[in-house]
C-alpha cells in the first residue's frame, strides 16, 4: 500500500513569526538591533517575522539566544 503524505503545514512557522514579533517588541528590539543580537541580516528577521521565509532550527537557536528565551518559548501558541 502507496502511502501519500500530506504538506506540511506552516502553522508552526506562522507561530514562531507571530512570537517573534511579540517577545521582540516586548524586549523594546527594533528588528534590526535583534538581528545584530542575533548575527543575522534585519531584512531576514523582516521576512522572518512575516512569515515568509522557512526558518532553520540553527537561526530559531540563534534569534531564542538572542532575545534571551527559551526556543520552545518561540513555538508556544499564545491565545490572542
Amino acid at each position: 500500500m502507496v502511502s501519500i503524505s500530506k504538506p506540511v503545514s506552516s502553522n508552526a512557522r506562522r507561530i514562531f513569526a507571530k512570537r517573534l514579533r511579540q517577545i521582540r517588541q516586548i524586549r523594546g528590539l527594533s528588528q534590526e538591533a535583534l538581528a545584530d543580537l542575533a548575527g543575522l541580516h534585519r531584512t531576514y528577521v523582516g521576512s522572518v517575522e512575516r512569515n515568509e521565509r522557512n526558518i532553520s532550527i540553527d537561526n530559531m537557536e540563534r534569534l531564542a539566544q538572542a532575545l534571551e528565551v527559551d526556543i520552545a518559548e518561540l513555538l508556544r501558541n499564545e491565545p490572542e
